[in-house]
């Protein structure tokens, strides 16, 4: 079996080179068509180019984790996002469909509204608030133009390498006496090691079993808040990062309203994930499991 990547360096596609690699020949393309094995592209802004690509490698899975993942960055250049998004994904659909190619790619809780007290189901009504919410939604149905396809939502994703809430909270709990963190959005804090676990899983059943193809909710058992987020992290500190020294004392709950940014946010970002678990015999931790063992792993130098 043959599988492209797009996106290697990102979160994901860093875990996903790990478990992807045994199922069969992995080709990992980054943006930088100079540092990708025959100079093939993985730049989702050539489309033309992208194409080309997956017509010369002709993979029997494309998996895409590269997107416009900045939601305020989205408001200020929408024609960018939407190219990430939508038009891209859409050539890789396209393309994969008239390979008889399989699509796997990756959207989020922000094509809902963030209403509600009760977690988002795949069939539930869309209702993005945000340009980057509406370019994923977009790019969701894009995708469905290739019969194989695996789209997995997720929510509230972090990982060891690069920045996350949970780095973001260390550092400033060595700087500030006091923290001000919402407590008025909801979600599951979902590792990235997670995704790319799952989806390598899935993958090798669907390959099976076309009619898995579909939308799935994928993301870490439970639920919390920043503000909880954050007080977990904060009181695992002195045992996963005894290096670090805080002089937070107090955080405080505040409301959404109390950090505005350009693209509004969902307050109900949870995920139903019945779907998922029970079509591919699956047990989605608890999302305290995989933060534990991010605190644990990062290089205290590097928050």
């Amino acid at each position: 079996m043959k599988i492209l990547l797009l996106g290697r360096d990102g979160q994901v596609g860093w875990e996903l080179q790990r478990s992807l690699a045994p199922l069969g020949e992995l080709i990992a393309l980054g943006r930088d068509a100079g540092a990708n094995p025959g100079g093939l592209c993985g730049d989702l802004t050539q489309l033309d180019a992208l194409a080309q690509t997956v017509r010369s490698v002709r993979p029997d899975v494309i998996v895409n984790a590269a997107a416009h993942t900045a939601v305020d960055k989205a408001e200020s250049e929408p024609d960018l996002a939407r190219t990430l998004n939508t038009l891209a994904p859409g050539v890789l659909a396209d393309e994969a469909q008239a390979l008889g190619a399989w699509l796997v790619h990756y959207s989020t809780d922000y094509v809902f509204n963030g209403t509600g007290d009760r977690p988002w189901k795949e069939d539930d009504a869309t209702g993005p608030l945000s340009v980057y919410g509406q370019t994923k939604l977009d790019g969701e149905r894009a995708v469905q133009r290739c019969q194989r396809h695996l789209i997995f939502r997720t929510s509230w994703v972090y990982a060891a390498r690069g920045g996350n809430f949970a780095k973001t909270m260390l550092r400033l709990a060595q700087t500030r006496e006091t923290l001000q963190v919402i407590n008025d959005q909801l979600g599951a804090p979902t590792g990235a090691e997670l995704l790319a676990d799952v989806t390598a899983h899935a993958i090798r059943q669907a390959l099976q079993a076309p009619s898995m193809a579909g939308v799935y909710h994928l993301a870490a058992s439970g639920c919390t808040s920043w503000y909880e987020y954050a007080k977990y992290v904060i009181a695992l500190m002195d045992t996963a990062q005894p290096a670090i020294k805080k002089v937070a004392t107090e955080i405080k709950p505040v409301p959404t309203s109390a950090f505005p940014t350009p693209a509004r946010r969902p307050h109900n970002s949870r995920l139903d994930t019945t779907k998922l678990q029970t079509t591919f015999g699956l047990v989605l931790p608890a999302w305290q499991t995989g933060v534990t063992r991010m605190l644990n792993e990062i290089d205290h130098g590097r928050i």
